[in-house]
């Protein structure tokens, strides 16, 4: 497992990112390695979509692990899982959910500096706490870093940068392998972060953002594709269901 966890790490290339097609069972994970994929990423939205639940932790931690199982019995790549907040109501807690996760055999996890269905950020040294006590497990951890989440990049966006690189400084010191922006399609912002972060930058890709080759350019190591992957094959069978049951033949 540390052999897939160095592996992991490796492909955290700034300007030759790692690109993860967000997966949320066995089978999606089987069909995005089977296209050439480097790594297998979970999106907590659509884990929790597939069954019927609610992203923020409402996916049960036995289901998640469960789920990770199967995910691990189809592909030899490293699997990296979304832990949203970490799955504790403080640090000791979310060092035992997130060891369970490597000692099941996941290379690295997502963690969130927000609880479940909290809008403000954590105070940074509770942030840390958390991180440390991930990272400490010898996992990859990918902190993210909810900074420009519901903001105004426009009005905002140099202040917003520097409280994000404020905040990847601490959580490079805690630990962690990567800092992951999402909510964040500007430019200029995405430059600054890559370039003052002391950790190789992960962003979501977002539709009439960046194209996978811009943000490249800018610098970034890890782009992922969150709930978009799920939330597209959800929209084509919902659209191949209207059209079989009005009547019409489907397109497959």
């Amino acid at each position: 497992m540390t052999d897939k966890v160095a592996e992991f790490r490796a492909l955290h290339v700034p300007g030759n990112p790692l690109i993860l097609v967000n997966i949320w069972d066995a089978g999606s994970a089987r069909a995005v390695a089977g296209a050439g994929a480097k790594a297998i990423a979970t999106g907590s939205f659509g884990v929790a979509g597939a069954q019927g639940r609610a992203d923020g932790e409402d996916f049960p931690l036995e289901d998640v692990f469960e789920n990770l199982d199967r995910i691990l019995s189809v592909t030899d790549l490293p699997v990296t899982i979304d832990m949203e907040s970490g799955y504790g109501a403080d640090a000791a807690a979310v060092g035992t959910s997130v060891g369970r996760a490597k000692a099941a055999g996941a290379a690295g996890i997502n963690m969130e500096d927000r609880l479940p269905g909290e809008n403000a950020l954590l105070p940074v040294a509770e942030a840390v706490a958390r991180y440390r006590a991930a990272a400490d497990t010898g996992i990859f951890v990918n902190a993210r870093c909810d900074t420009f989440r519901g903001a105004d990049v426009a009005k905002d966006g140099a202040a917003l940068v520097a409280a994000t690189l404020e905040r990847a400084r601490a959580y490079a010191d805690a630990g962690a392998g990567s800092l992951f922006v999402p909510f964040l399609l500007d430019p200029k912002s995405i430059g600054a972060i890559c370039e003052g972060s002391p950790l190789p930058v992960n962003i979501l890709r977002g539709r009439g953002g960046p194209t996978h080759r811009e943000l490249a350019a800018l610098g970034v190591a890890r782009i992922s594709h969150g709930h978009q992957p799920w939330a597209g094959a959800m929209a084509w069978l919902t659209g191949q269901a209207v059209q079989v049951l009005g009547g019409e033949e489907p397109d497959y």
